[in-house]
C-alpha cells in the first residue's frame, strides 16, 4: 500500500510539474517581451532627449549669426517654439498624424484620446519623440525670418506649423498616408522635418522682405556681420551632436545595435564631408576658408543624410555630404543674387539639402538595407528616384501653399508680419521685449 502511494504521489508531482512548466516557460517569454519593449523605449526616450538639445544649437547658432540687437528675440522664438509645438501636437497633431482617416490626414485621437501609439513603443513614448521632431521643424523658421517679424506673428505660425501643415506632410509619410502606400522613403526627416520647415522659411523670408541695408538699389548684397562666431560654433556643435539622436533614434529600436551604429556612421560621414568640401570650395570661390561657410556646410551634410541614412553604405555618405557642402555655397550665393535675405542660411542647409537627401535615396540606395527598390546607382532604375521627386514635390508645394495662407491670414490678424521700420532699426530686443542681450552694449537714438 505504501509503495502504491508512493508511485501515486511521483505521479502527480511529473503531472504538476508538466502544467506548470509551460506556464513558467510562457512567463520567461513575457518578461523577455517585456523587457525588449522597455530597452526600446529607453533607447527612444534618450534620443528624444537628444533631439530636444536640439533647440538649444539652433538658439545659439542663430543667435551668433545675427546681430546683438536682435538676439534676445530670435532666443524667444527657440525658446517659444517647443512651446507651441508640444501643445498644437498634443491638441492636433498627432492625431492628424498617426489617427485613423484616408490618405490625407487622421481624423481620430485629438488629445491623444482612444488612438493607438504607431508603433511597438508606448503612446506617450513615441508622442515624445515625434514632438521634438515637430518642434525642430517649427524652429528652422526663426532663422529665416530672423530680425524682423513681429513676435506675435511669430508665435501664430509656430502653432499652426506644428498642429496642421507638419502633421500632414509626416501623415503623408510616417503615419501611412499616400506617399507610404506609394513606397517614398525618408527614414529620418530630409522631407518631413527639414524640407518641411526650409520650404516655411523661404516664404516667411519672401514675404517678410529682406532687412534693411542689405540689398543696394543696384540688387547687389551686403553683408550683415553676426555678433558673436563663439555662439555660432557652439551651435552648430550642438546640432551635431543632437543629430545622433535623431537619425539613429529613428530606428526605434535597439535590436543587435547594428542599425544604430550603421546610422550613426553615415550620419557622421556625411556631415564631415559636407564641412570639408563646403570649406574648400567657399575658400576657392573667396580666397578664404569661411567659418559660416564650413559650419552650415556640415549642418547641410547632416539634413542631406538624414533621409537615406538606413538605406545607404558609409562610402555613400561622404559623396552625399560632398554635393550638399557645394549647395550650401552656392544656395546661398543663388539666394543673394535673387534678392532673398536669409539671415543664417535656413533655405540652403534645410530646404535645398533636405530635397537634395530625399532624392539620394532613389540614388544610393539599397533594396538590402530595408529600401522598397534599389536606387539608380544599384541597378533600380528610376522607379524609387521617381517615387521620391514626386513625393518631394508634393510635400514642398503644399507646405509653400500652406505657409502662404498661414502667413497672410496673420498678417491681417496682425497688421502685417514685420515690424516698423524704427523698431527694426533700434532693434527687437529694446523694442518688442524692452531688454538687451549684452548689458550696456545697445546704443540707441531719437533719430
Amino acid at each position: 500500500m505504501t509503495f502504491l502511494k508512493n508511485i501515486l504521489r511521483k505521479k502527480a508531482l511529473i503531472l504538476a510539474f508538466l502544467l506548470v512548466c509551460p506556464a513558467v516557460v510562457y512567463a520567461q517569454e513575457e518578461v523577455v517581451f517585456a523587457s525588449k519593449v522597455g530597452v526600446d523605449t529607453l533607447w527612444v526616450m534618450i534620443a528624444a532627449f537628444m533631439v530636444f538639445i536640439m533647440q538649444a544649437g539652433f538658439g545659439m547658432l542663430e543667435a551668433g549669426l545675427i546681430r546683438t540687437k536682435n538676439t534676445c528675440n530670435v532666443l524667444m522664438c527657440n525658446f517659444l517654439d517647443f512651446c507651441m509645438a508640444s501643445v498644437g501636437f498634443f491638441i492636433f497633431g498627432y492625431a492628424i498624424m498617426f489617427g485613423v482617416g484616408n490618405g490625407f490626414m487622421g481624423f481620430s485621437g485629438w488629445f491623444l484620446n482612444n488612438i493607438e501609439p504607431g508603433a511597438h513603443i508606448p503612446l506617450y513614448a513615441e508622442w515624445f519623440f515625434h514632438a521634438v521632431f515637430c518642434g525642430a521643424a517649427a524652429t528652422i523658421v526663426a532663422g529665416g525670418v530672423a530680425e524682423r517679424m513681429k513676435f506675435q506673428a511669430y508665435l501664430m505660425y509656430s502653432f499652426l506649423i506644428s498642429a496642421t501643415v507638419y502633421p500632414i506632410v509626416g501623415h503623408w509619410i510616417w503615419g501611412g498616408g499616400w506617399l507610404a502606400n506609394l513606397g517614398f522613403a525618408d527614414f529620418a526627416g530630409s522631407t518631413v522635418v527639414h524640407a518641411v520647415g526650409g520650404t516655411a522659411a523661404l516664404v516667411g523670408t519672401m514675404m517678410l522682405g529682406p532687412r534693411i541695408g542689405k540689398f543696394n538699389k543696384d540688387g547687389s548684397a551686403n553683408a550683415v556681420e553676426g555678433h558673436s562666431m563663439p555662439l555660432a560654433s557652439l551651435g552648430a556643435l550642438i546640432l551635431w551632436f543632437a543629430w545622433f539622436g535623431f537619425n539613429p533614434g529613428s530606428t526605434l529600436s535597439v535590436g543587435d545595435g547594428s542599425a544604430i551604429a550603421h546610422v550613426a556612421m553615415t550620419t557622421n560621414l556625411s556631415a564631415v564631408s559636407g564641412g570639408l568640401v563646403a570649406m574648400f570650395f567657399a575658400w576657392k570661390l573667396f580666397g578664404k576658408p569661411d567659418l559660416t561657410m564650413t559650419m552650415n556646410g556640415a549642418l547641410a551634410g547632416l539634413v542631406a543624410v538624414t533621409a537615406p541614412c538606413r538605406f545607404i553604405m558609409p562610402s555613400e555618405a561622404l559623396i552625399i555630404g560632398a554635393i550638399a557642402g557645394i549647395i550650401v555655397v552656392l544656395g546661398t550665393i543663388f539666394l543673394d543674387k535673387v534678392g532673398v535675405d536669409d539671415p543664417v542660411g535656413a533655405v540652403p542647409v534645410h530646404l535645398m539639402n533636405g530635397s537634395w537627401g530625399t532624392l539620394a535615396v532613389g540614388i544610393f540606395g539599397h533594396k538590402a538595407l530595408g529600401l522598397a527598390n534599389d536606387g539608380l546607382l544599384h541597378g533600380g532604375g528610376f522607379k524609387q528616384l521617381g517615387i521620391q521627386a514626386a513625393g518631394l514635390l508634393a510635400a514642398v508645394a503644399f507646405v509653400a501653399a500652406m505657409m502662404f495662407i498661414i502667413f497672410t491670414v496673420i498678417a491681417k490678424i496682425t497688421k502685417g508680419l514685420r515690424v516698423t521700420r524704427e523698431e527694426e532699426l533700434k532693434g527687437l530686443d529694446i523694442s518688442l521685449h524692452g531688454m538687451e542681450s549684452y548689458k550696456g552694449f545697445q546704443v540707441f537714438t531719437t533719430e
